[in-house]
């Protein structure tokens, strides 16, 4: 469900566990940042690893990734990659390699250049075609309309919002590395969604290797019958 200005409907961590009932966890979650050249990728990833920002960035070659470990309640810590994939096209033969193993992924585009927003259809293309989740499922997705600090937006939130909803994306939000808007909000959807997906696939093989003991205990009484 989308939300315009205000992001995403159902925002808030999950309820935490008392210490004394749970076992603690640790996760490692691999998430993608994508987009062309330009839009503010590695400023989001530094902003959100570091707290830092600047406007004198390197250039991104290939690939490079940053690490921020969260407590995300009593018993859950987890700890995040965040991978800043390079825009250039000519790096674009390498991405299949790039997106191995992340369960999510946010999309960059800058608010002031209307051809960054045009290319998100090809990121999210290339992305939807390299991976998916182990059922099969599209990886949770949030585009990040980037540099709302800067005056006179070229894409219009409207715009932005009926893109989402034609193209599955999950959630948009308003960012700004620069000034520190919404870069936490957008990587907690993330995790949020990414948590999720982990619970439903740990329900699922629980109810496979129910099934599977359940069939051995009735064969096993069929045979004790037999003889």
């Amino acid at each position: 469900m989308l939300l315009n200005n205000n992001h995403v409907a159902g925002e808030g961590r999950a309820g935490s566990t008392s210490v004394d009932r749970c076992v603690p966890k640790e996760i490692l979650f691999k998430f993608l940042v994508i987009g062309d050249y330009g839009v503010g990728k590695t400023a989001v990833v530094r902003r959100y690893t570091d707290g830092r920002f600047s406007s004198n960035y390197k250039i991104t070659i290939g690939a490079d990734f940053s690490m921020r470990t969260l407590q995300w309640d009593d018993c859950t810590k987890v700890n995040l990659q965040l991978w800043d994939i390079a825009g250039h096209e000519r790096f674009g033969c390498m991405t299949r390699v790039y997106y191995k193993y992340a369960v999510g992924a946010a999309i960059v585009f800058d608010l002031s250049r209307t051809a960054t927003f045009q290319s998100v259809r090809k990121w999210l293309k290339d992305l939807r075609e390299k991976l998916s989740l182990a059922d099969g499922e599209p990886v949770p997705v949030v585009l990040l309309a980037n540099k709302c600090d800067i005056p006179g937006y070229s894409v219009q939130p409207e715009v932005v919002t009926r893109f989402c909803k034609e193209q599955g994306i999950q959630a948009w939000f308003l960012t700004s590395a620069k000034t520190n808007v919404n870069i936490d909000r957008a990587m907690q959807f993330l995790v949020e969604r990414a948590l999720q997906t982990r619970h439903q696939e740990i329900t699922r093989e629980s109810d496979a290797i129910q099934l599977n003991n359940e069939y051995k205990e009735e064969n096993a009484e069929k045979v004790d019958i037999c003889c």
